[in-house]
């Protein structure tokens, strides 16, 4: 398809060309903004290059929005957490430069590990998905997964011969997010193929946990122990600990919250 070029189009029919070059080329911001820039333009007494230069940064912040949209959504973080609404005055063990010095992500782009260790209650999987979140933001792929949950797949996977290829789908993210190991005891199998994937990705691809238990701990659930003297080791080589604490905030916000609730009563 082609379009007939006059000079000294009417504004109606200029409105009409534009719309459907939009379409065609796949420029929904422009389309959407153009009549409102086009006056703002006007108004303001804009040159022809910054107006041009307006609708193109207007369609490229767009896109770069919706890239976020959608590494977020892959991500398949089970709820909304930001940094933002993090309560740092809450739990103090916690260190706000550290975490802002996180959100840079600049440990993702070098492939270091990052654990996050500490009782329930206490923000580590909100720092956990927030992170992620930073880091899909800053044009990172990053994939959420529960530690039982990722065994499971990995079980599964093997006994139906396609364990490789599941590996390596893990193996391209390059940020891994297991929330909540620590909580249940693995059999020496899913511990084995859990390792599989931290090796996978060692010194290549970001780690990122969160676990209730300290490291001295986890023989509770990786029952071998090189087995599980290796995982630590897979995990904290190089990275950043991060310990949350044993003092639930949760549980102390609860409290607060019941307490002005019998006073007012």
């Amino acid at each position: 398809m082609t379009f007939q070029r006059h000079r000294g189009l009417t504004e109606q029919a200029a409105d009409a060309a534009v719309d459907q070059a939009c379409r065609m080329l796949r420029l929904p911001t422009i389309r959407a903004q153009f009549p409102d820039l086009a006056e703002a333009a006007a108004r303001d007494q804009m040159s022809y290059r910054g107006f041009l230069a307006e609708l193109l940064m207007a369609e490229c912040d767009d896109r770069a929005r919706r890239r976020s949209e959608r590494r977020i959504k892959a991500a398949a973080f089970p709820r909304e957490k930001s940094l933002r609404s993090f309560d740092f005055e809450a739990n103090p063990h916690i260190d706000p430069a550290v975490i802002h010095t996180l959100a840079t992500c600049d440990w993702v782009k070098k492939g270091l590990p990052l654990c996050l260790i500490g009782d329930s209650g206490t923000g580590k999987s909100h720092l956990l998905i927030a992170l992620g979140t930073e880091a899909a933001m800053a044009g990172y792929r990053v994939r959420y997964t529960l530690a039982t949950k990722l065994v499971n797949e990995l079980v599964e996977a093997a006994d139906e011969k396609v364990l490789t290829k599941t590996i390596a789908r893990y193996g391209r993210v390059d940020l891994l997010a297991i929330d909540e190991l620590g909580y249940m005891e693995l059999d020496r199998r899913g511990a084995e193929l859990l390792f599989q994937v931290l090796t996978e990705r060692e010194e290549k691809n970001s780690v990122a946990i969160a676990s209730n238990e300290s490291f001295g701990g986890w023989t509770k659930t990786f029952t071998d122990p090189r087995l599980c003297a290796a995982i630590v080791d897979c995990l904290t080589f190089g990275g950043n600990i991060i310990e949350t604490g044993s003092d639930s905030y949760r549980l102390a916000s609860t409290r607060a919250a019941q307490a002005r609730k019998d006073t007012e009563s």
